[in-house]
Order: structure tokens, then sequence, then C-alpha cells
């Protein structure tokens, strides 16, 4: 895929991997799933789910990760909680303007990272209540962890939603 279809792509994920309710045991439930999904795949990440008001609900590391994996899902985090919208979409963006979150919008890069794998966590009413971070592959594949967890908990189409 191009980046015009990503980003396309990733613009119909947000809008259709919304939830009706999401609380501590939603947050436990996506976080299991995507937890497992890392295990079979024997992939080492970082997961976190959290309020936007800080409330952590979930947080799981996985053998292979290390404290800069922390780093990354705070910085991914921050950027989600800024723009609204996945990490993954504002890097692909920004990238396609050829420019970075610091210069195009001042945004220190030792807080905000603008690669794959922290997701906006909505209702259907629209209201952005909590964020999810994966970290600790390549970013492409962060992101397609959160979206698989997300469609395997929604009862969602992973293949009509897959980035590839």
């Amino acid at each position: 895929m191009t980046h015009q279809e990503d980003l396309q792509k990733i613009r119909e994920q947000e809008t259709t991997l919304k939830f009706e309710h999401f609380d501590f045991h939603t947050a436990w439930e996506l976080g299991q799933a995507i937890r497992q999904i890392a295990v079979q795949k024997g992939k080492g990440v970082v997961i976190d789910i959290t309020r936007l008001d800080g409330m952590p609900l979930f947080f799981a590391a996985l053998p292979g990760t290390t404290p800069d994996n922390l780093s990354w899902v705070r910085r991914k985090s921050n950027v989600v909680k800024h723009f609204r919208t996945s990490s993954y979409f504002v890097g692909l963006t920004l990238k396609q303007d050829n420019t970075n979150v610091t210069d195009a919008h001042g945004l220190p890069d030792a807080d905000y990272a603008t690669h794959g794998g922290a997701f906006p966590i909505c209702l259907h009413s629209g209201e952005m209540v909590a964020v999810v971070t994966v970290s600790g592959v390549p970013q492409r594949e962060d992101h397609a962890l959160v979206v698989k967890g997300l469609c395997q908990v929604l009862g969602k189409d992973l293949s009509a939603l897959a980035l590839d």
C-alpha cells in the first residue's frame, strides 16, 4: 500500500473501531487480546492502555522489551492525546509533507513520537476516552497488533480493516 492508501485505511479503522462503552473490564479484555496475539507471534512488546485522565487501565511487558519501550509508549501516546488520531496517521502525514512534529507543530521529539502503535479509544458518540499503545516491533507492526486486538474485541472483520 502507498502512504495515501494507508492514511485512508487508518481513517476507516478509526471510524469503525469504536466502543459502545469502555471501562476497566473492556480495557482488560483488549489488553489481554493484544497480549495473546503478541505471544502467539513471538513478539516482545509493551502494551499500555491509559485513560485520558492518566489512569492506567492495562499494562504488560513481554520478554524482549526494554525500558526504552516505556519511553516510546509515553511519546506515541502523547501524539494521540494531542492530535486525537493514531500516531501512525500523524507520522505518515508528516512524512508525506516532508516535515516532522517539531518543525510542523513545535512539539519536542523527547515527548512526541509519530511512529505507529498508539491508537485512540473512542466511543460511538465520538468521545475519545483512552489510548492503547504497543511498542516493540516495527511501527507498522505495532499499529497492526493494536488493530487486530481491537477487531477481535469488537467483533470486526480484520481482513476488511488491515493495512495489508
